[in-house]
């Protein structure tokens, strides 16, 4: 086969279709985004440059500029003009001081408070949804069915402004992937995990089990909100459309709930990629096992996080054999453990076992979920795993 642009072989892998070599692409590389000032475009042509195969992801507003969001990436979260905020923290001599939060809303007020710890990223500031303040809530934001006529104006539609931002970001966004022959992505999608940043995870599955009418209304408006999003973004001409749900394994949710709750609504967003030329990728990194037939009945075309360290019930032979015919398996080894903190033959070995058992079609070669660390061991393990990469590909 003739050598294929790095587009063309991602796309190809995404599709279950011979390539030239496998690719490798790592789904995220904080270690390295943050020697280019959080520009995802920087960041792509430095990929690009290591001899990996890189894609450039729209919305392009990076970590630093999405203070109510920092770990949901893409569109802009907007509140209702109506709603006030109110943040104030409060000392505790002796133990960490807490921050609280209120949003006077025309419905009701919802609160939350956080305690700030040492590592606490935000100073004197609780975002509206943070992986950070789920462990350290004191009391979490939406905790009863009377807090989702206040939530729903925190979950606006994008904005006219938030729609021509984004256009002028696509028209740059394309002729910059063109020119470097690489895939565009857009997104996130989110779901459970939205749910979870709202009420707490361990509450959230409480909350399943035992007030089951409740969370689907919330999972819902979830989901309403994330489709207006999603509009948006495909409206772009992406490649690829992502939704998160690292979250959504059985690690936080069972398979029945999973079933009767995300599953149909997952359909519904993939479905929606496609109908806009996209294909739907799907973030889950630990607790797949039981999700896998979920998987080929959501339509989700790339499975993305294919962790065999840190992924419970994680068996490479068995997701390439139960999903090999009809999603591309994105990852094959651990970015946390293998790559930021293991030797140089452990890496090569995950390789090779990543590539023999995941390869060589549908198959993208990736550290899973990131590598972090900008140490010398992490950036000497990465040119291992791409002379590895390069040398059996």
């Amino acid at each position: 086969m003739q050598r294929l642009t790095s587009r063309e072989r991602m796309l190809r892998a995404a599709r279950l279709q011979p390539v030239d070599h496998i690719p490798c692409s790592f789904m995220i590389f904080s270690a390295l985004r943050s020697r280019c000032r959080e520009d995802l475009y920087e960041l792509a042509e430095a990929q690009s440059a290591m001899g990996l195969d890189s894609f450039l992801f729209i919305p392009s507003v990076p970590r630093p500029m999405r203070p109510e969001h920092p770990d949901l990436a893409g569109l802009p979260v907007r509140f209702d003009a109506a709603v006030k905020l109110s943040e104030w923290r409060e000392e505790r001599p002796g133990d960490c001081p807490i921050m609280h939060r209120t949003y006077t809303t025309p419905a009701s007020e919802l609160t939350t408070s956080v305690k700030v710890s040492e590592d606490w990223p935000h100073g004197d500031h609780i975002p509206f949804i943070d992986d950070y303040q789920v462990p350290r809530a004191i009391k979490h934001l939406v905790t009863e069915p009377k807090d989702l006529a206040a939530l729903q104006y925190l979950l606006l539609p994008p904005s006219p402004k938030d729609v021509q931002d984004y256009q002028r970001d696509v028209e740059r966004a394309h002729t910059f992937a063109q020119e470097q022959e690489i895939l565009l992505v857009g997104g996130w999608g989110v779901g459970a995990d939205m749910a979870d940043w709202l009420c707490g995870v361990q509450d959230l599955m409480v909350m399943a089990c035992e007030r089951p009418e409740f969370t689907t209304d919330l999972i819902e408006m979830i989901h309403r909100w994330n489709l207006r999003r999603m509009e948006v973004v495909l409206a772009g001409k992406v490649d690829l459309f992502i939704r998160r749900g690292w979250y959504e394994g059985c690690d936080f949710l069972r398979p029945q709930f999973y079933r009767d709750v995300i599953l149909p609504r997952l359909k519904v967003e993939s479905d929606l990629a496609h109908n806009h030329g996209a294909l739907f990728g799907y973030i889950c990194t630990s607790g797949t096992l039981p999700m896998l037939d979920y998987y080929k009945e959501a339509g989700i075309d790339v499975l993305i996080g294919v962790d065999p360290v840190q992924g419970t019930y994680t068996d490479m032979s068995l997701m390439k054999k139960k999903l090999g015919d009809r999603i591309c398996l994105w990852g094959g080894l651990s970015g946390a453990v293998t790559v930021e903190t293991g030797t140089a033959q452990e890496v090569r070995e995950a390789v090779q076992t990543a590539i023999a058992t995941l390869g060589p079609q549908g198959f993208i070669l990736s550290p899973v979920d990131n590598v972090r660390s900008d140490t010398p061991l992490a950036w000497e393990n990465v040119k291992v795993l791409i002379e590895e990469w390069q040398t059996l590909r």
